[in-house]
């Protein structure tokens, strides 16, 4: 038997190896050697052909690989393949039987650790305490993994072919749901018939009373601690129960419901077709002993091609068909431009560098272009402020200038020409 250190190394080591074999056991119990060196090549990826056999050889001699008894074939570890499906979610369905027994077995832990408490008896209530702990935990783990595990069986039977027969498409679910979520259901109820909510409510009673009986009596803090904890994975438990019997069955009914409409309709309809193959359509519904006429979406067949109604109205209003005159509109009267709001900018920055000193531009440009529009007439206003070929300077009083449309309130810039002391670039040289 190896060690659990070195178990834990190589499947830390070769985990996508012992992954990939786990997936596969569902399928193959056993493996052969060819077959697992074939795996291990798959993720090796060396050129060296002896590589495989001696992770094969490190597998089994880490007991991740048991020999099977009486054969050549090797097996997974089961502790590992527990293990390995507990991480990856890929559980099997457990049974509800097993379940079942374990609900029992929390109500025999219940009654020792009351009789503990009854009796004053501190091995009894750590022993029922202890035990209760240890049965919650397992409940709890197989509601999770048996949850996971119906999840997969309805992705893999809406996944399945839809050309599949509908009996072996959703014969692991109808089976799932036969032998597993209707016996939860029963033990699930909550009323007299029922035996998962009574038996986890009384031993939630009963750890709360034997609380309060250790608090009355003194006990020790990690005593009452433990009583306290143990209640709550039972309170915790109940509503998972809840949770996983709801889910469970809100999964697989809906595709329990298609598969048995499915199963009776086809039926029927494949004895109706069958009936009126041999016999015709007649004959058969009137051996089904239906006095009634028949349906009315049956019609007799003709020898002569006529046309429907719907035709002959279309084929009418097509005879009469008179197209309308459309007038197109004519070319709008006007001038085609509109030149009015139009300023040649270089030959006006020309003007007005021989007009400087200019006191207020603004004035300027309305009194030398009256015809511009106010948008345009600020437009030239703002840009030739920042000119850099003359100095534009702001006066301090405010004015006011009318323009076509809208009043100006601001204050002048007054433009004047750059000295040449201004043009100048200081030289850091005479520094």
């Amino acid at each position: 038997m190896a060690s659990p250190k070195s178990l834990i190394f190589q499947l830390h080591r070769h985990w996508d190896i012992i992954e990939t074999l786990c997936r596969q056991s569902r399928e193959l119990p056993a493996f052969e050697p060819p077959h697992l060196l074939a795996v291990i090549e798959r993720f090796t990826g060396s050129d060296d052909p002896t590589e495989p056999a001696a992770i094969l050889r490190s597998l089994c001699t880490a007991d991740l690989l048991q020999p099977l008894s009486r054969t050549d074939d090797w097996q997974i570890n089961p502790l590992v393949l527990d293990f390995v499906r507990g991480l990856t979610r890929e559980h099997e369905l457990g049974l509800s039987a097993v379940l079942k027994a374990r609900v029992e077995a929390v109500r025999e832990a219940t009654a020792l650790l009351a009789e503990g408490v009854d009796q004053q008896d501190m091995d009894s209530v750590r022993t029922g305490a202890a035990r209760l702990s240890d049965l919650f935990r397992q409940i709890t783990r197989q509601l999770d993994a048996d949850r996971h595990a119906i999840l997969e069986l309805a992705e893999k039977a809406k996944a399945s072919d839809a050309s599949m027969p509908i009996a072996r498409r959703y014969r692991d679910v109808l089976d799932a749901y036969d032998h597993y979520v209707e016996p939860m259901n029963e033990m699930m109820e909550s009323g007299l018939g029922g035996t998962f909510y009574p038996h986890l409510k009384l031993a939630v009673q009963t750890l709360d009373r034997a609380e309060e009986s250790l608090a009355i009596r003194g006990a020790l803090y990690t005593q009452r601690l433990q009583l306290r904890q143990v209640a709550q994975q039972a309170k915790e438990l109940r509503r998972l129960g809840r949770i996983v019997a709801h889910q469970c069955s809100d999964t697989l009914l809906p595709l329990r419901e298609e598969a048995r409409q499915h199963n009776v309709l086809s039926s029927a309809i494949g004895t109706l077709l069958g009936r009126v193959r041999k016999r015709g359509l007649k004959a058969a519904l009137r051996s089904t002993g239906n006095s009634q006429p028949l349906p009315s979406w049956q019609r007799e067949r003709r020898t002569l091609v006529h046309l429907g109604d719907e035709i002959r109205t279309l084929m009418a209003d097509a005879l009469q068909f008179e197209p309308k005159v459309q007038t197109f509109p004519e070319a709008l009267a006007g001038n085609p431009a509109d030149l009015s709001d139009w300023v040649d900018e270089p030959r006006l920055k020309q003007a007005l560098a021989r007009a400087l000193p200019v006191e207020n531009l603004l004035l300027w440009l309305q009194q030398h272009y009256p015809q511009l529009k106010d948008a345009t007439l600020l437009r030239l206003y703002h840009e030739l402020v920042r000119e850099p070929d003359w100095q534009a300077r702001l006066q301090a009083d405010e004015t006011r200038t009318p323009l076509q449309s809208v009043r100006v309130l601001y204050y002048p810039h007054r433009l004047e020409a750059r000295t040449p002391s201004q043009n100048e670039v200081p030289n850091d040289s005479s520094h």
